[in-house]
This record gives C-alpha cells, structure tokens and sequence, in this order.
C-alpha cells in the first residue's frame, strides 16, 4: 500500500510502501478516495506545531473515502475523515486505506465528488458561522470580502449572494479575478476605486481572511455601526489600533474561533452537503496524483495552488 510520509521536520514528504492498516476495535477501516493537502499540514510538517506525530509519520487531517468494514456503517457509505487526531497524533489520510477512530468518520448525508467531500468541511462551515452567527447577515447588505478568490473567501462570496446581500470580491493579484465567484464584483486591492473607500464607507460587512497591519485601513471601508469579522492572518500575524480614531469609526472588529464553533459547525453540515450537491455552492479544487503531491504542497505554501488541493487516489 502507498502512502505520503514525512521523515523528518521541514522535509518534503516521500511516497513509499506501508503495510497494511489493521482496524482495531471500534474504528472504521476505510478505502480512502482523496485526501487534502491541508495548510495545518504544511504546520504540523514544520514540526514547530505543538502536536507532533512520531517520525517517521503518514501526513492528511482531512480526506474522503468509502467504508470497507465498521460495526455501524453499511461497506460502501461514502464518509469524511476528519478529527480522531489524524495526521495530528497518528497517521493521516495520506495513504491509499486507513483505520480511524469512529468519531473521525462522517458519513455524508448525499453523495459528492470525492476531492469535495474531502476538502469542503473548513470553508463551507467556516463561511456559514461568519455570515450566520458572527456577523449575523440580513438581506441587501453591502459586503467586501477581502480574499474571495480562496477557498473560504469564494464560499463567503456565495453564501453571501444566496442570503442577498451585494457583494465586493477583493484580490491580491491580476489572475485572481476570474477565480471571484460569478455574482460579485470583482476588484483589485490596488484598484484606484479603493483608495475612495475609506471616505465614503460603503459596506455595513467586511469579511477579512488576509489580516495583516493593513487590516485596520481595511475596516476603515465600514460604515459606522458596520462590523469586520476577521477569519484569517496569511497576510500577517499583527496589527495596530489607532484607539482614538478605531472608538470613533464605531466598527465592530470580531474574531472568529473554529475552535469554539465545531458543534456548530456539525449542525450546519447537512444544508451545506445538500447546497454542494445540488451546485448551489461549488468548491475550487486542484486535484493531483500521489506523486505529485509533494510538488502540490510546495506551491500551496507560496500560494501558488488555486482553492483546495488534493491527492485522488
């Protein structure tokens, strides 16, 4: 059986032989369809993330596949992996089967393409508590969502347009912009309509997934009594406030924690299954053999791979 491993902190994975997976007593044995190359994965590589599998490990926190044996699940039930420590502290999805405890196994309640079931859990439920929980949404609504060419920033765009809001899809680069989901405007973080924003404030929502010190003229673009809700930090880890002027913009700056909302984010599951599996949301992927993955990787973390990447077995 083929499998991608790491051998040693801030190496490049390595496909070889692994034996067989055993299941043990109460897990699922699963014939894995397709696995994510996951940006948690490119940290847990790193080896300076504070969960650390032994080395020599098998990387893939998340990925899809059908049973093959379980005390509870039918052989052929197409399932997301995801949890139950893998890639984390134990092996991962990164292998043609696996074992895996039952509470990283979720059966899917209508079938999807395998590298969509194996990649949509983060930015489809991340993009739901933003625009339902967080933000708390209504209908015609002005939204800038800052990194809508990403994978969650382009499910924001589109769950946005379904509950009716206008929405401004910001990007970095000139070959982003046909990756904007259809529906939305399209602009350039240096378009020169931009430098206008911040006078004019023509948004009640901003949805940042860049973050960075530039975070603060962003929210700037927010009319008063708007809010920001912050999903991510690629673009920087640190910001600065103004106090005096930030009290008087009057922009809520809220964050939002996965972390805290994994319940919820369960609940939101089957409306987003059925809203995937009907077209109503489509999920960019690039799709790569195992071979290829290594490369994939490399070019997932100097952003050079457009939405989801995953390994089809």
């Amino acid at each position: 059986m083929r499998a991608l491993r790491i051998h040693d902190w801030g190496q490049a994975p390595v496909v070889e032989q692994v034996p067989e997976p055993v299941r043990g007593e109460g897990e699922v044995l699963v014939e894995v369809q397709a696995a994510a190359l996951a940006h948690l994965d490119l940290t847990v590589a790193s080896g300076s993330f504070g969960m650390r599998p032994p080395l020599p490990y098998t990387g893939g926190v998340e990925g899809s596949g059908v049973v093959l044996e379980a005390d509870d699940l039918a052989p052929g039930t197409q399932v997301m992996l995801r949890g139950g420590g893998l890639g984390l502290l134990r092996d991962g999805t990164w292998q043609e089967r696996v074992s895996v405890p039952r509470k990283a196994v979720t059966p899917l309640t209508r079938e999807l393409p395998p590298a969509v079931a194996a990649t949509f859990f983060v930015p489809t439920t991340t993009a739901g508590v933003v625009l339902q929980d967080v933000a708390g949404l209504g209908e015609g609504e002005c939204v800038a969502v800052v990194g809508a060419a990403g994978a969650v920033g382009s499910i924001v765009v589109q769950q946005a347009l379904l509950a009716g809001a206008e929405v401004v899809g910001l990007v970095a680069r000139p070959d982003q912009v046909d990756d904007v989901p259809a529906g939305a405007e399209a602009v350039l973080l240096d378009d020169e309509r931009v430098a206008s924003w911040s006078t004019d404030r023509p948004f009640s929502l901003l949805v940042d997934t860049l973050g960075g010190d530039e975070l603060t003229r962003r929210t700037g673009w927010v009319r008063a009594g708007g809010r920001a809700v912050v999903i991510g930090y690629v673009a920087g880890t640190s910001v600065t406030l103004d106090l005096p002027n930030w009290l008087l913009s009057d922009v809520a700056l809220l964050p939002v924690n996965m972390i805290r909302q994994e319940r919820r984010a369960r609940e939101l599951l089957p409306g987003l299954v059925d809203q995937l599996a009907s077209g109503e949301l489509e999920l960019r992927v690039e799709t790569v053999g195992l071979d290829a993955a290594a490369d994939a990787l490399a070019r997932m973390g100097e952003g050079r791979v457009r939405g989801r990447a995953v390994v089809l077995f």
